[in-house]
């Protein structure tokens, strides 16, 4: 008990020392005094007609390279966020990249190597010339050629990376510091770098034509949750198919996720604690109707801005009240958040089959208010601070107060 409360007082020092040398910061976003749950796309159009329609749809955030691209977020209303080399150290180019940017209005969040762990373990350069990695997986087995190669990179980029991220904090302290990670990159490494960096997070792409691990989306949170010791959780989801990426991936089939897929891994990683969502491979797109499919969601969650910026309300819990299953359940995840006198309930069923009793306890705050489903015929009524309902495999769904939350929007919804 003794030493759980020692590692416990430990983890606090690291937060509040990290919190004082390179700013708090609660993964939301600021726009003027509007306060926004970030709703991003890596992609930054070209033709001002389709960022506009970004835009309209609802998206907050954009990569940004430069001034001129962080000049056109302005006057779109978006954010941008702009990648910045930080394994390179703070070298006079990257210096002049900071100091070009770092007063702009636009510019919310500076982002750090995509992926920097797994590109020195798991995905090394190593490993991909055959150099050392001959074998299939030589950094999952822990060979020595694999572990020696991490650790020589990791001497050199990790003091790089917190020197430029020095840097950056003496030129911008308004801008929180994110890094993307794969979904496995390794642990150790990451801790050594999570000092000074905001915010964390990973990506995930599960919908290929083989299979649609779906349920990867929650354990993903909640594993990025433990390796950011508090810090807030933004997650990248799939605006692509495999096969669009070509042939390096081996895939020739096209496999979109359908919209009801798009919309679960969304509302799953809310659910789950995610603090904000981008989307990657809209840049590579092929399919209109895939694209709008996002477009819909998006518009779907950016109706929900005032909820989705608030802390989950607290006490509440989703049970299964039925038959136990032969196979592995993951159960139904529950969200309840509060927006004055409106409330929004998220339930997601995370198992592939559908679950007949669901039931909804810690609601005596809503005894006797009617919960409208949105985007669904029907509603249901709060007694005794619960209520039952069933899910569908994979399913969502979404209750409010009020009808007001839904968009008239709802082109796209139908792609399957």
């Amino acid at each position: 008990m003794k030493k759980n409360l020692i590692q416990i007082a430990w983890v606090g020092i690291c937060l509040l020392m990290n919190a004082l040398a390179y700013g708090q910061s609660d993964g939301l976003l600021r726009r003027g005094g509007e306060v926004l749950f970030p709703i991003g796309c890596y992609e930054l159009p070209k033709n001002d007609e389709a960022l506009r329609e970004m835009t309209e749809a609802g998206f907050n955030l954009v990569h940004c390279h430069s001034r001129d691209d962080l000049d056109r977020a302005q006057r779109a209303g978006l954010l941008g966020v702009v990648p910045v080399p930080l394994h390179h150290g703070a070298s006079d180019s990257f210096k002049a990249t900071i100091d070009a940017l770092a007063d702009h209005p636009a510019l919310a969040v500076w982002e750090g190597p995509d992926e920097i762990v797994w590109n020195f373990t798991a995905a090394s350069a190593l490993y991909k010339s055959k150099q050392v990695h001959s074998v299939t997986g030589a950094w999952w087995k822990q060979t020595p050629e694999a572990v020696r190669y991490a650790e020589e990179q990791a001497r050199t980029v990790i003091p790089k990376m917190r020197e430029a991220a020095a840097y950056i904090r003496s030129r911008s302290t308004k801008a929180p510091i994110w890094i993307n990670e794969a979904l496995e990159s390794d642990l150790a490494y990451v801790r050594e770098y999570l000092g000074f960096v905001n915010i964390t997070g990973c990506d995930i792409y599960p919908v290929r034509k083989e299979n649609r691990p779906l349920h990867r989306m929650g354990e993903a949170v909640e594993r990025w949750k433990a390796v950011g010791l508090g810090r807030p959780v933004w997650m990248v989801l799939q605006a692509f198919s495999w096969h669009e990426l070509g042939e390096y991936y081996g895939v020739r089939e096209a496999a979109y996720p359908t919209f009801a897929e798009t919309r679960f891994m969304a509302y799953d990683v809310i659910a789950r604690g995610a603090g904000g969502v981008l989307y990657w491979g809209s840049h590579y797109l092929k399919s209109e109707p895939f694209r709008q499919s996002i477009y819909a969601l998006i518009r779907e969650l950016s109706r929900l801005q005032p909820f989705l910026i608030q802390p989950a309300f607290p006490g509440t819990r989703a049970s299964l009240v039925e038959m136990p299953s032969e196979g592995e359940t993951r159960g139904v995840q529950v969200c309840v958040k509060q927006n004055g006198t409106e409330w929004l309930i998220i339930l997601v069923n995370e198992d592939p089959r559908w679950h007949m009793g669901v039931e909804v306890s810690g609601l005596d705050a809503l005894n006797d208010r009617r919960l409208e489903r949105l985007y669904a015929e029907g509603g249901i009524m709060v007694r005794e601070g619960r209520f039952a309902t069933r899910l569908e495999p994979y399913g969502v769904q979404v209750f409010a107060t009020s009808r007001s939350w839904e968009t008239d929007h709802l082109a796209g919804r139908d792609f399957q």
